[in-house]
């Protein structure tokens, strides 16, 4: 076979340790991994449900469950794990019209995702309590 007639040395493949890691690859990513959670958050939601469905005895057993501080923190964590895929979501349907595609603006945006993911995620927590009775 004959040689390639390359003169120069082919550049390499990227790969992660060559990249910055930037707010919008953040969201990215953290989308990715949200949205994987919510299918765990499904199954609990579906064994609530269950729960509800096999009578007074397991839903007891289950709310019990919930309510340990393990429990509280694993539905913590899908409350927020529910807004901030809601609020990509919502990201990426503004990217779809054409808008917000702009470096400074995408930055911004993927920023305001994290933050306004973790305030409503405190904010529905805070109202659970005040108007739940959550113990």
């Amino acid at each position: 076979m004959s040689k390639s007639p390359a003169t120069h040395a082919r550049p390499i493949s990227p790969h992660l340790q060559i990249y910055r890691l930037i707010p919008t690859m953040l969201m990215s990513i953290l989308h990715r991994i949200t949205g994987a959670a919510l299918y765990f958050g499904t199954v609990l939601l579906v064994v609530w449900i269950g729960a509800v469905a096999a009578g007074p005895e397991a839903f007891d057993t289950v709310n019990g469950l919930f309510g340990s501080l393990l429990g509280r923190l694993v539905l913590f964590g899908y409350t927020w794990a529910l807004l901030h895929h809601m609020l990509g979501g919502i990201r990426h349907l503004i990217w779809d019209t054409g808008h917000g595609l702009g470096k400074e603006t995408a930055t911004r945006m993927a920023w305001a995702t994290l933050a306004g993911s973790t305030s409503l995620t405190l904010l529905v927590w805070i109202a659970g309590y005040a108007f739940g009775g959550g113990a």
